[in-house]
């Protein structure tokens, strides 16, 4: 039998950070947990596939639409209204509501516009937001404006930004 895993659509060194990540997040005994909008879960995804410390991931929220923020991660509709979805304080917001519905210790959020940008979208492509709560009270947000590389790129350089946030934390 096989194991399928995300390894060959990703960049191998993507690979090899979730395993520092995990790594590290399993030695500190720190469980994680992700909120997602833009990447769709494919951070909960590539930290699953590992084999040997996924047990330390949590859980993920795959929070797409503005209702799903409000519903999965206690956001207030006025603040999405006010902010836009794509905005640092919704980031934040989603990154400590991840980390009040869960047992995770690190909480990471992505928000953002992974393009091509549709009918009734607004955004610039490429910019994502992004955020991390701890259970120390830490937090911390980011700004990535990566361009119009396309979709999939957009994502993978969100990954790159997300496991470097998490391994920063985690040190």
């Amino acid at each position: 039998m096989s194991v399928e895993t995300l390894a060959a659509a990703l960049p191998e060194e993507l690979q090899r950070k979730a395993e520092r990540v995990l790594a590290l997040a399993c030695e500190s005994e720190r469980p994680l947990a992700t909120a997602e909008s833009c990447t769709g879960g494919l951070l909960a995804a590539l930290l699953t596939d590992i084999p040997g410390c996924s047990h330390i991931f949590e859980r993920g929220f795959v929070s797409y639409s503005d209702d799903a923020k409000c519903d999965l991660l206690g956001i207030a509709r006025d603040q999405i209204d006010r902010c836009g979805a794509v905005s640092r304080p919704v980031a934040i917001a989603m990154a400590q509501g991840a980390l009040d519905r869960s047992r995770a210790s690190i909480a990471l959020s992505i928000t953002g516009f992974a393009g091509p940008p549709g009918k009734d979208d607004e955004g610039e492509e490429g910019l994502v937001h992004f955020a991390l709560a701890s259970k120390e009270g830490k937090t911390q947000a980011r700004e990535e404006r990566f361009g119009a590389i396309g979709r999939q790129d957009i994502r993978i350089e969100a990954l790159r930004v997300a496991l470097d946030m998490i391994e920063d934390a985690l040190t």
